[in-house]
């Protein structure tokens, strides 16, 4: 028995080496060059893509967490670069863990695991709409009562009932509210730094200071019935 159990004990070993040499590959190597993928999708029929906004070679990362808010569940498109011991012991065997672009779950906020995507890119990269739609507001962002940049809200084509919010960057000075956009053609600003005033959580997965800009899904506004 003894014997039985110190060859079971080599095996895992074996097995357990070889899941976590089998590494991830990067970001940019996980997608094909010059495409603009979709990064995830939202609702029960996954009917709302969210594509990526900002060009392939600029990002860091991705990374999901909970919102501060009423966001609604991102389903993640791709594969899990941090997934745990077991799982990733499992997929090696067996297959699965998805295709497509790598990212990583962060953890912290509230709600949702998913409910918020952080796409790493240096200040200053462009960023285009994550999906089509139309422009419904464009505010200031707010961290720790302080004014940072700008938020823009997109109401998308193919979900009435959901309005796409986009974070920390700095809205392009031609955009403006009714403004017909096209994910990944029309951009809506640039990335800011935001490195001074807070410790960006992506910064642990990238090796830079962890600038992004946040895409959440949240549920339309209900108007008063008059």
């Amino acid at each position: 028995m003894a014997v039985l159990g110190v060859v079971a004990l080599g095996i895992f070993i074996v097995l357990l080496v070889a899941a976590f040499s089998a590494s991830a590959p990067t970001f940019q190597d996980s997608v094909p060059k010059g495409s603009r993928p979709v990064i995830a999708t939202e609702g029960a029929n996954k009917e709302l893509n969210i594509y990526l906004p900002v060009p392939r070679t600029a990002v860091t990362a991705l990374g999901y967490h909970g919102a501060d808010g009423n966001s609604l569940p991102l389903q993640p498109v791709g594969r899990q670069v941090n997934e745990g011991v077991l799982t990733r012991m499992v997929h090696w065997l067996f297959g699965g863990g998805g295709q497509g672009p790598t990212y990583y779950e962060l953890g912290g906020g509230e709600g949702s695991s998913t409910g918020a995507l952080d796409v790493g890119a240096a200040e200053g990269t462009d960023v285009y709409s994550p999906v089509d739609g139309t422009v419904t507001s464009v505010g200031k962002f707010v961290l720790n009562g302080k004014a940072y940049g700008n938020t823009i809200e997109i109401q998308p084509s193919a979900d009435a009932s959901a309005v796409v919010v986009v974070t920390r960057l700095r809205a392009d000075p031609a955009l403006t509210v009714a403004e017909p956009v096209t994910a990944g053609a029309t951009k809506i600003g640039v990335v800011i730094d935001l490195s001074a005033v807070e410790k960006q959580t992506l910064a642990s997965v990238t090796h830079d200071a962890g600038n992004h800009v946040t895409i959440e899904v949240d549920p339309a506004p209900i108007l008063p019935v008059s």
